[in-house]
């Protein structure tokens, strides 16, 4: 028997996840050669970009884990399960929205603060979560580490970037 309940805590995540990366079409890759990205200063501990996609699906994937455990022990959307899963859909929305602000739109500060409540806003979710069920800390300690480090470089990509264009190949931005 399938548990659709285990499946829908598995993909909403993903889906979302999916659904803001299309915000970074033709800033990340790009048919006629360098885009957006490409044009940033990184530092040289920046991964390769094809580490992002896998990494994002794993983390997802795990985070999604955590949500269902606290759906099971809290007995569904309980009284209990409130502030947990409330918790949880608020990190995922920051989440999700991250990508346009520093994708879509260049705001790369702007998108650092935003990283800033994600991280607050996640490990609220985690700590919450830790407190229903111990064992959600193993789906959500990595992803935890993930945003700390996405958002240090995050903030490193800024600082080597004050005056970035919003397309390198307008002279007018």
């Amino acid at each position: 028997m399938i548990d659709w309940t285990l499946v829908k805590a598995l993909a909403i995540p993903n889906v979302g996840g999916w659904a803001s990366a299309l915000t970074m079409a033709g800033q990340v890759r790009s048919p006629s050669g360098k885009a957006w990205y490409d044009h940033l200063k990184k530092p040289t501990w920046n991964p390769p970009k094809w580490v992002f996609g896998p990494a994002w699906t794993v983390l997802y994937t795990g985070m999604g884990y955590a949500s269902y455990i606290v759906y099971e022990d809290c007995g569904g959307f309980t009284e209990n399960a409130l502030v947990p899963l409330s918790l949880f859909g608020t990190q995922l929305i920051f989440n999700w929205t991250w990508s346009p602000i520093f994708f879509k739109f260049h705001k790369i500060g702007l998108a650092f603060i935003h990283m800033i409540a994600l991280d607050v806003a996640a490990g609220a979710c985690t700590i919450s979560f830790f407190n229903v069920n111990k064992k959600t800390l193993y789906f959500m300690a990595p992803y935890m580490c993930w945003l700390t480090f996405a958002s240090f470089l995050n903030y490193t990509i800024w600082k080597l970037n004050p005056d970035v264009p919003k397309d390198p190949n307008n002279k007018d931005d």
